[in-house]
């Protein structure tokens, strides 16, 4: 089957490795699967052109409703949607968006959710399609790079200190954009440092929205114990990820972060942001921290610096989340378990 599959594809985000995963799933199953940026169409006519042009796609695929799986509305091959994140968190609050997704999700042969809340909320704000929602949480893997130079990472973000194995760094991991909201810690942050000269935070991610990339660089620039690191590959994220203290996020909204997951892979602890997306994987006090404000995350690091105990705790059982449900073996199963469908008439 050839299919034909379209998501939002900046390099080096968690959509564009998402998407990449799932294409390898679908191919390893004999189908012949396309990954196309949703930024390269205009309108869904020129989707249904390219579907149609010889030899023609059989089926399509979509990484989240509004942004990908509109441009799938004229298409005349069956297809199945994937919830991003924020279709479902934030641009259903737009009653014009709203009813777009609604015809997606009317069309669609099936559809995926992250979490059991994600599939709620869609349920709650769509018309409810529960039969067609399938939850499949998105399947992790890990691989540092052995090459990865921690005291060259954190020269060149900025940070300078003669005792850089005395640091703890605070990582946060995200493409620069505002529902990403990494300027919502920076300033309590900074007090923090001023008081302990060894904390810092450093925030690594793709330059997504180039507006404002230049506020974030501006603030980070004054912003004492605050850095902004240059995007890396995955690999040599992984190793700055397995070096740091605690891997942070900030989100005003996610679907599921994959950031936080890989952290958890990789022993690292967990600090984020209390949204439904994050509490959906991350268990206070069990498999990571949750916090609801600046001051708040200042008192969940300090535990952490603190009770070992407690780093240990959220350390093991993080993994062991991971590994029982974000295997790569579930997630390629469902893929082409629901692949197939698109193949009955």
């Amino acid at each position: 089957m050839k299919l034909l599959f379209v998501a939002c594809l900046s390099p080096k985000t968690g959509n564009h490795t998402t998407a990449e995963r799932i294409r390898s799933h679908i191919e390893s199953a004999g189908h012949t699967c396309e990954l196309r940026d949703a930024a390269a169409f205009k309108s869904p006519a020129e989707v249904a052109n390219l579907i149609s042009r010889h030899p023609p796609f059989e089926g399509a695929l979509a990484i989240h409703l509004l942004r990908a799986g509109s441009l799938l509305l004229d298409i005349n091959v069956p297809f199945g949607v994937i919830f991003g994140g924020t279709d479902i968190n934030e641009d259903v609050k737009v009653e014009q968006k709203r009813v777009v997704m609604e015809q997606v999700l009317l069309k669609a042969r099936f559809a995926v959710a992250f979490t059991e809340k994600l599939k709620e909320e869609a349920e709650l704000f769509l018309l409810s399609q529960s039969s067609k929602i399938y939850v499949q949480p998105q399947g992790i893997q890990t691989e540092a790079s052995e090459k990865f130079c921690w005291a060259e990472f954190l020269r060149s973000s900025g940070v300078s200190s003669e005792h850089v194995d005395e640091l703890r760094v605070f990582l946060l991991v995200c493409g620069l954009r505002r529902v990403k909201d990494p300027l919502y810690l920076v300033e309590v942050f900074s007090e923090w440092h001023r008081e302990n000269p060894l904390n810092v935070l450093v925030v690594i991610g793709p330059r997504i929205d180039p507006v404002f990339t230049v506020e974030v660089e501006a603030v980070v620039k004054k912003t004492a114990g605050v850095f902004l690191a240059q995007e890396r590959s995955q690999r040599e994220l992984h190793a700055a990820m397995k070096r740091c203290f605690t891997v942070v996020n900030s989100s005003l909204s996610e679907g599921m972060s994959a950031a936080i997951l890989e952290a958890m892979d990789l022993g690292v602890p967990v600090c984020a942001r209390d949204i439904p997306g994050n509490a959906a994987v991350v268990h206070h006090e069990f498999t990571g921290l949750l916090y609801s404000s600046p001051q708040e995350f200042v008192h969940q690091s300090q535990r952490l610096l603190s009770d070992h105990e407690l780093r240990e705790r959220v350390v093991r059982n993080g993994k062991l989340y991971v590994e029982e449900h974000h295997g790569l073996k579930q997630e390629r199963e469902t893929y082409q378990r629901l692949v197939d469908t698109l193949l009955l008439a």
